[in-house]
Formats: C-alpha cells, structure tokens, sequence
C-alpha cells in the first residue's frame, strides 16, 4: 500500500468519496497484522453507511491533490476539520 494513503487515513474526520463527504466513524490505518478482509473504514452519510476492508484499498492510486482512485473506480480523498485560533 502506498504510505502516502495510510498517511492521509491518519486523523481522519472525514472522507469523500465520489463527491460524499461521509463522517469517519472507524478508522484503522492498515499495519503488518491487518488482513484482506479487516475493516479498515466505517463512514456514515445520513442514513447511508459504507465500509473498506483491506483488500478494497490496497493498490490506491494516488491521483493527485490528495485523491486516490480505488481499484472499484471510487475517488478517496481524506479531510480533517479546521481549527481557528
């Protein structure tokens, strides 16, 4: 996997996907003992939930300006909330 995704995973608050901002509700930036099928992203929009596991992020491509292009085709781009002082 490519570190600059499990980078952009890290501290996470959000995610787009395909033009959705979900809330990050479970993250897990994948390490040595994480397997295919480990959940890896839980996401909520509304009433609308998706999930990743493992296997449906390994190989991201990274796009450029902080998206990725999953292997389903679906743009990830991680986003953390602005803190004003």
């Amino acid at each position: 996997m490519d570190n600059r995704f499990s980078d952009a995973m890290n501290g996470a608050e959000f995610v787009l996907v395909d033009g959705v901002v979900f809330r990050a509700d479970y993250l897990r930036v994948p390490d040595e003992t994480t397997v295919p099928d480990d959940v890896v992203l839980e996401a909520t929009h509304g009433d609308a939930e998706i999930e990743f596991t493992r296997r449906d992020i390994d190989g991201a491509e990274f796009v450029g300006g902080g998206v990725y292009r999953l292997k389903s085709g679906s743009l990830v781009k991680f986003l953390c909330s602005a803190t004003v002082h």
